[in-house]
């Protein structure tokens, strides 16, 4: 066969099967950028009806899953039509496909097991995009669930891949509304009456506030004195908020309290100890009060 041979061929073929596969790779490429408009507009409107944070995660995690088993499905297809253009039999390649998969099944188990458990996470809508979790060990914000496995970012920015299959426990920390546990330490001689009128003082201008109102869901909860520590009363509080914001309404919540703990003298202590003198069981021991400042002019 000669060189002019070779070309009419080839020109033959770019002008049959050339062109339908070059058709199915666009019509390929349509089918999913449409798709992707599709489901944009649908969920969008979804959206619209359903305002609240709580649908917003589920509806873009939803979209994602759908978006990515519609693609699958299409790129499959099209691979077989193409197949079938270049005159390969795909019967036989179907039927081999099962008896592989089923090979492959025996080799894949974790993979498998990744995809049970995503399906099963995404059923009972345990994890969403735009949720703050802990698990396999690692926390952070949710940026992408598939069915093999969920994508983390933490607060330094790293970015943690966990396998579906490996996840044995979800700690969910901005499921409906957040909390934040607040373990105020203040000195033995304080009155606690009176520190816990400030905190809940602090916490009625918080709310009056218009950069933190929206956000805080509820007044503070005061639950009373919880420990007697080494060094200080403890008293157990908690605020609930939207989702996500309680560690931004903490924060400033423990700025203001600072200052008004500052304003009314009321010590926020640090660890000290009590020395006593050693001496016989017998005898009577007594405590010694310590002056740094006498200590320091004994030094020099």
């Amino acid at each position: 066969m000669d060189v002019s041979q070779l070309i009419e061929k080839a020109a033959g073929w770019l002008l049959t099967s050339g062109l339908q596969i070059a058709l199915i790779l666009l019509l390929m490429l349509i089918a999913v950028k449409l798709t992707g408009v599709v489901a944009n507009k649908i969920f969008n409107l979804y959206k619209g009806h359903n305002d609240s944070v709580e649908s917003q995660k589920r509806t873009d995690t939803v979209s994602n899953l759908i978006r990515n088993a519609v693609n699958i499905i299409i790129f499959a297809v099209a691979f077989m039509m193409i197949l079938q253009e270049l005159g390969i039999n795909i019967g036989p390649i179907i039927a081999a496909a099962g008896v592989v998969g089923v090979a492959v099944g025996f080799g894949a188990q974790k993979l498998v097991e990744d995809i049970i458990s995503g399906f099963f996470i995404f059923l009972e809508d345990q994890i969403r995009v735009g949720d703050v979790v802990e698990i396999g060990g690692k926390s952070g914000l949710v940026e992408k669930v598939t069915l093999r496995m969920v994508i983390l970012r933490d607060l330094a920015g790293n970015v943690h891949f966990v396998r579906n299959g490996e996840i044995d426990t979800v700690t969910n920390m901005t499921k409906e509304y957040s909390r934040y546990v607040f373990d105020i330490g203040v000195s033995y001689q304080e009155d606690i009456d009176q520190v816990i009128d400030l905190v809940k003082q602090v916490d009625r201008d918080l709310r009056a506030d218009s950069n933190y109102k929206e956000d805080i869901l509820e007044p503070i909860e005061i639950l009373g004195l919880d420990e007697f520590a080494d060094s200080a009363l403890i008293i157990k509080a908690r605020t609930k908020t939207k989702p996500i914001k309680q560690w931004g309404v903490a924060r400033e919540f423990n700025k203001r309290l600072k200052k008004v703990f500052d304003q009314h003298g009321i010590e926020i202590p640090f660890p000290h100890r009590t020395l006593f003198i050693g001496k016989q069981k017998s005898e009577h021991r007594a405590s010694i009060d310590l002056n740094v400042n006498q200590l320091q002019e004994t030094a020099g």
